[in-house]
């Protein structure tokens, strides 16, 4: 009994050390080599910090590009999915919401052409990113509400574009929009 007992304090140990010394500090130091070391990438306007890059926002004025929707209504103190299914008919009523909602505001768009990701939520609920087409969809809804012409917000959703790394291409909503407002408006 006594050899049981000292085997599974070491255990024990061994695995407090491993747990809560090196698995932290291995975490601690591949978050320095990243931008941001882990704190998140700010994003500053006039010298305010209106968010973060790599943490999803809601947009949802239309002379904005909308974000895609959250299962955590954007709160990143509860980041989640729905944990819902395609099958699931709650969540298949909400998906046809938001694709009814999404056509009223964009009129002229087709339900064919509305991208997936900006009906369903991500796995994380806060998903800062959309498609190159997933804003270019939009793009009429905000040039009308700005009046801007729809050649030149294209054309800004196009030097928006980063490029994937592991995936496929990307535009981050709030830089986007930060641009966007740039451009001036007349609102």
């Amino acid at each position: 009994m006594k050899s049981q007992l000292i085997s599974a304090l070491r255990l024990t140990l061994a695995m407090m050390v491993l747990c809560c010394v090196l698995y932290p500090a291995l975490v601690w130091a591949v978050a320095q080599a990243v931008p941001g070391q882990g704190a998140g990438v700010q994003v500053s306007r006039n010298g305010h910090v209106v968010g973060f890059a790599n943490v999803g926002q809601k947009f949802d004025k239309p002379e904005y590009f909308n974000s895609r929707p959250s299962a955590a209504d954007y709160h990143a103190d509860a980041s989640s999915g729905s944990n819902k299914g395609p099958s699931n008919p709650e969540y298949l009523a909400v998906v046809k919401a938001r694709l009814d909602t999404f056509l009223v505001q964009n009129p002229g768009v087709k339900a064919a052409d509305v991208p997936a990701e900006l009906l369903t939520a991500s796995g994380s609920g806060l998903d800062p990113h959309l498609s190159p087409q997933g804003a270019l969809v939009q793009v009429p809804r905000v040039a009308r509400a700005r009046k801007l012409a729809a050649g030149r917000v294209r054309a800004l959703v196009r030097e928006q574009v980063e490029a994937g790394t592991l995936g496929p291409d990307q535009v981050n909503v709030l830089k986007l929009n930060l641009a966007l407002d740039a451009l001036g408006s007349n609102k």
